[in-house]
């Protein structure tokens, strides 16, 4: 899949998107935010999954998708499903504040296929206002991955995207297979084979298919067997491994701050400092203050 392209959506808006993931390189999802004046959307077919989620005020939204009509007073919080293919056309009657969630047909046959052992699960058109915590969180979790770490969000937007699909063939698909439990960790040796890969490429966009080929398992069983044996997403324990080299690196070497930022794979050095401050408690210069503090004092005032 390649990267969303405003083109080929063919949706014709007044303003572009406030917030885009275009230049992103997410493989498996694409995400937009707009705010855009009251406007007429003629009749069109996207070649997208798509889920639309109202963070603005509320609004009225005529629809006609795949010629049936509904019109809907929405208000922050409500969501829609448009499935790929269908024909679409829109009005909206005031200012409107969205999300946008893009997703490809064959990325959902494919996870449909791992994870319920069907690729021809469809989803399921919902014009009514749905109210879903979860894809709720998702959208605002992917804007804040993008405003934070931009191009180096591809790991955190992969699972993210395995994780919303699940959830949409679970419950709002023609899918009537559960959900079966994973169980289970990692060998030694498969643990071992996955540390070596992310320590070697710390400076890679890693991407949550290139790991779970390590193991031979699908993205979205190797995601949650990782949670499973570390208590946390492979997004979060890369970072981690990326902030502990770092530290070494600062005690180490004479390396700038910002040298260490893109050696480690941070996307630029006020994302690094972001990251740092989270996991250590302080900035990375403040941490480097201390340790040079620590070394010009006699061994009587160490603490």
């Amino acid at each position: 899949m390649s990267n969303f392209d405003k083109n080929n959506s063919h949706l014709v808006f007044p303003y572009p998107p406030i917030l885009a993931s275009d230049g992103a390189n997410w493989k498996n999802i694409q995400f937009a935010h707009f705010r855009q004046p009251p406007r007429e959307i003629p009749e069109y077919v996207s070649p997208w999954h798509t889920i639309c989620l109202n963070v603005g005020k509320p609004v009225r939204l005529e629809q006609v998708v795949d010629g049936k009509k509904k019109t809907v007073d929405s208000v922050s919080g409500d969501l829609a499903i448009y499935p790929a293919y269908l024909s679409q056309q829109f009005h909206w009657d005031r200012d409107a504040e969205f999300f946008n969630l893009f997703l490809s047909p064959s990325f959902l046959a494919t996870v449909g296929y791992d994870v319920f052992g069907s690729d021809r699960l469809e989803l399921i058109p919902h014009l009514a206002t749905l109210f879903d915590p979860l894809v709720g969180q998702i959208g605002f979790a992917l804007k804040t991955s993008l405003e934070i770490d931009g191009k180096n969000s591809n790991l955190y937007a992969d699972s993210i995207a395995h994780a919303l699909v699940v959830h949409l063939l679970s419950r709002y698909s023609t899918n009537s297979s559960q959900l079966k439990p994973i169980i289970g960790r990692f060998t030694q040796q498969q643990w071992k084979q996955i540390i070596e890969f992310i320590n070697a490429n710390l400076d890679e966009n890693i991407s949550l298919a290139e790991l779970a080929k390590i193991v031979q398992l699908s993205p979205y069983h190797f995601a949650h067997l990782f949670k499973e044996s570390t208590n946390t997403s492979p997004h979060q324990y890369l970072i981690r491994c990326r902030i502990e080299r770092a530290k070494e690196l600062i005690v180490m070497s004479d390396l700038s701050l910002a040298a260490i930022a893109q050696t480690v794979g941070f996307a630029s050095q006020g994302h690094f400092t972001y990251h740092f401050k989270r996991c250590v408690g302080v900035t990375p210069k403040v941490f480097s203050q201390r340790l040079a503090r620590d070394a010009t004092l006699p061994k009587s005032q160490e603490r």
